[in-house]
């Protein structure tokens, strides 16, 4: 980071040096995917720009006015909402980091909320489609090993980072089941769907030919932990394949999971337990269903409903 810092300003370590200490954390303490690791350092590092344009020498000069001020900055730079409130988490957790560490008496960005912002659904992929998707064919030791992931995320609506996070050791193929570790470090116990457990008998059997380096389940060409951008390409390139009209991505299989899910069985709690989601306010966006559907029902069920009949 410091080399980051000098690149383009002058290093200021008493800003600098807080925030490299809590991205070690991160690292050896709170164990955060790399990705996320990643978002912290870009995010923090902006922000360690903003102060000294600033002239902000330290962090304890840092109060909700200059938390705001920050705010401005990132929409004058044209950062979308969604963006900004990612900022501001990652700022908000360095400073709760530095009141734990003693380092300051309040956390200056929890009188700031987060920007407005609409929350925009991503279009679930049709189960003709996904059907369409799955109909791979080739039996090529790649091929195979992008069948099974596909067929894992949608069969059980995993995170990419849970996907790569996966060791052999997690599966329990005769109980149908997986265990999966999320966010915050929080395992849970999936299960696994009739696919899924075909597919994945045939991965771990062509698995050695790749030289695996580690217990990754899933592992590149080279033998290595695959990676969250070839996970991303792969199943894109997959899309364009198998003829789809639809962008796929590995977040509208897990959405398409939940909302397929959602509209089989209404349980929503047990859908948020299978995503591993805190807050059940989260699977609540999942819930989009037609309509049409909800009139038919309403029609059905309600005693004074009359639509239709007058």
């Amino acid at each position: 980071m410091k080399e980051q810092a000098e690149n383009t300003f002058q290093y200021n370590e008493a800003l600098s040096k807080p925030v490299e200490q809590f991205l070690l954390y991160l690292k050896s303490e709170r164990q955060l995917s790399v990705h996320t690791q990643s978002n912290y350092l870009r995010q923090l590092y902006v922000i360690i720009k903003h102060a000294m344009e600033l002239e902000i020498s330290c962090w304890s000069n840092v109060d909700p006015s200059v938390v705001r001020m920050f705010v401005s900055r990132s929409k004058r730079d044209g950062l979308s909402t969604s963006s900004i409130a990612l900022r501001l988490s990652a700022l908000r957790s360095f400073f709760n980091w530095m009141v734990k560490q003693g380092d300051l008496t309040a956390n200056p960005v929890t009188g700031v909320s987060n920007p407005k912002q609409a929350r925009h659904l991503p279009k679930n992929i049709e189960i003709d489609d996904i059907n369409q998707l799955m109909n791979i064919d080739r039996n090529d030791v790649l091929s195979i090993r992008d069948r099974t992931m596909l067929e894992l995320m949608y069969g059980s609506g995993l995170r990419l980072s849970e996907l790569i996070g996966l060791d052999c050791k997690v599966l329990n193929l005769i109980d149908f089941e997986i265990r999966v570790l999320g966010k915050g470090s929080k395992e849970r116990k999936l299960p696994l769907g009739g696919e899924s457990v075909k597919w994945l008998k045939q991965w771990l059997a062509v698995r050695p030919l790749l030289s695996p380096e580690n217990d990754a389940l899933f592992i590149s060409k080279l033998g290595k932990r695959i990676s969250h951008r070839n996970v991303q390409k792969r199943f894109e390139q997959w899309g364009i394949k198998q003829g789809l009209r639809i962008h796929i991505n590995p977040h509208k299989l897990r959405h398409s999971f939940a909302t397929h899910m959602l509209e089989s069985s209404g349980d929503l709690r047990a859908v948020q337990e299978l995503l591993g989601h805190a807050d059940l306010s989260t699977t609540q966006i999942y819930t989009h269903l037609d309509f049409a559907h909800l009139a038919e029902v309403y029609d059905s069920a309600h005693p004074r409903s009359k639509r239709g009949k007058i």
